[in-house]
């Protein structure tokens, strides 16, 4: 693995956690939120990451002696799908979106998971931009054997 692809690594990673930090800032913006352009309340938002292929040609794969080369190449977000459970049902007779019994369909998001996701989001993100200071570093001291 070269030093390039190091970098291209952690570019993709701090790339992903970014959009992974917007939706969850996305979620917890809409907490309220009882209705959408589709008339039903906001639904939590979730990324799903997937490991980001080389671009190999194909005819490389048939090579043996290239088997070696054939390594992942960092992250990609292949989809933002919608959370699937259940509104929150809640007593409040007096909003205009109740239903005839007196509750409101609010959006299926709990404000303490969306923060933990939120902390484990921002960590990633430091990490990996710790792992590019890292590599540069290494490409600064190989750099200074030379001379």
């Amino acid at each position: 693995m070269g030093y390039f692809s190091a970098l291209n690594i952690g570019a993709s990673a701090l790339t992903a956690q970014r959009l992974r930090m917007d939706v969850i800032s996305q979620n917890i913006a809409n907490a309220n939120t009882t209705r959408t352009e589709n008339g039903t309340p906001y639904r939590r938002r979730d990324v799903i990451f997937e490991e980001r292929s080389p671009k190999t040609p194909f005819s490389e794969y048939l090579n043996e002696a290239s088997k070696e080369r054939i390594i992942g190449s960092g992250v990609r977000v292949s989809n933002i799908v919608e959370d699937q459970a259940p509104f929150k049902k809640v007593y409040d007779p007096g909003h205009p979106d109740a239903n005839e019994e007196g509750y409101v369909e609010m959006p299926n998001i709990d404000i303490v998971t969306e923060m933990v996701n939120m902390i484990s989001a921002t960590r990633a993100y430091e990490a990996n931009v710790t792992s590019i200071n890292t590599s540069k570093s290494l490409a600064m001291k190989a750099l200074e054997i030379g001379r």
